[in-house]
């Protein structure tokens, strides 16, 4: 559920743009993402700093592209989220000896020292592939893909669509087979808590 909670604007700005483009769709995940927080506060759960970071780039990005009619600024928001997400943990590690992953995860599983930091810097890295992979599909790989078609609008179009079918399914793939990959590691080095972890007590 929670992962669908978070997948929401992204789906509904993927249904917006299929009916009604890539403007609509963009004022459409403005709505989302604010109306995940607002929703958040009703109940009177805590807003993560993800989602307000999440809120504040959609609001700026988006904003400048319907201000603008400027669609660059959207396709540039999944990156610069990627890439903050990448600066916090490997920030919170280097300069302030924090690991941020246990920060969030550590209430879940018991971890070695030396695990945790791997899983702090593979999510690091992730965030920075996530932001370059982004850029290359917005700006080289959907339009070199649509290369062939004739009129310039159409084009874009066809551009557009390779980008927003990436952004739902391309990123939700790779993000899913990446925690998969990432939980079958851990796996092994995951310490067991309570009372099993002292065995028996007899």
């Amino acid at each position: 559920m929670k992962f669908l909670f978070d997948l929401f604007p992204v789906i509904l700005f993927f249904a917006a743009f299929k009916f009604a483009g890539i403007y609509v769709a963009t004022g459409v995940a403005i709505a989302a993402t604010l109306a995940q927080v607002v929703w958040l506060k009703l109940r009177r759960r805590r807003v993560e700093p993800m989602l307000w970071a999440s809120l504040a780039i959609i609001c700026v990005f988006g904003g400048a592209t319907l201000f603008l009619q400027d669609r660059t600024f959207i396709q540039w928001k999944p990156t610069v989220l990627y890439w903050l997400f990448a600066l916090v943990l490997a920030g919170g590690s280097l300069l302030f000896r924090r690991n941020m992953m246990r920060a969030v995860m550590g209430g879940q599983m018991e971890l070695p020292d030396r695990v945790w930091s791997a899983v702090n810097w593979s999510w690091a890295a992730f965030f920075l592939f996530m932001g370059v992979a982004n850029l290359y599909v917005a700006f080289s790989f959907s339009r070199d893909w649509c290369a062939d078609v004739a009129d310039m609008a159409a084009r874009e179009t066809c551009a557009e669509n390779m980008w927003v079918n990436f952004k739902l399914f391309g990123g939700t793939g790779l993000m899913l087979v990446f925690v998969i990959a990432q939980a079958i590691l851990l796996a092994r080095h995951i310490q067991p808590t309570g009372p099993e972890a002292g065995g028996s007590g007899q």
